[in-house]
């Protein structure tokens, strides 16, 4: 029976590896087309109708999500927990109105900072093609990290701490 439970466990750790190499290789190339340039914002309409402000001392996380996004849904806690500490802007794409999203994040617990990005201009001006995409920029708004798709947490916070 050990043996049995020693054979299963390698063959999942096996795959999980194998998983993760792929979604790593298929986000690559998902990527390649994002653009890359410096951040050229300096401010955001939040969800709430305030002004977010880019700093200019601290990276940045700018996270394009979706409510109807099964992968987003997956990774929103994630996004969560890092806008405690760090600096996040999400953007919610084609998502419906404010009212919708708002709704949205009262039913899931999320406080981070929402932009409404309800026609596409944003996701286009960034040739956002799949969701959840994450960009980092440091602290002078150059783009260290683009993510397509899950990205966990220790994952995003390791990014913004090799930012710094």
């Amino acid at each position: 029976m050990n043996e049995k439970i020693k054979k299963i466990f390698k063959t999942l750790i096996k795959y999980t590896i194998l998983f993760i190499i792929v979604l790593n290789i298929v986000s690559y190339f998902k990527g390649l087309d994002l653009n890359k340039e410096k951040l050229d914002f300096e401010t955001f309409t939040l969800l709430d109708g305030s002004t977010y402000k880019v700093k200019n001392d601290k990276p940045l996380i700018v996270h394009f999500w979706a409510t109807w996004c099964p992968i987003c849904a997956l990774e929103e806690q994630n996004i969560q927990s890092l806008s405690k500490d760090y600096e996040v802007i999400t953007i919610a794409t084609q998502s419906g109105s404010k009212k919708e999203i708002e709704e949205y994040l009262e039913k899931n617990s999320l406080t981070f900072k929402v932009v409404n990005d309800e026609d596409g201009n944003l996701s286009d001006k960034f040739n956002i093609k799949a969701f959840p995409t994450t960009f980092i920029y440091d602290k002078n708004q150059n783009l260290k990290f683009s993510e397509v798709g899950y990205t966990s947490s220790f994952g995003l916070i390791f990014r913004m701490w090799w930012s710094k």
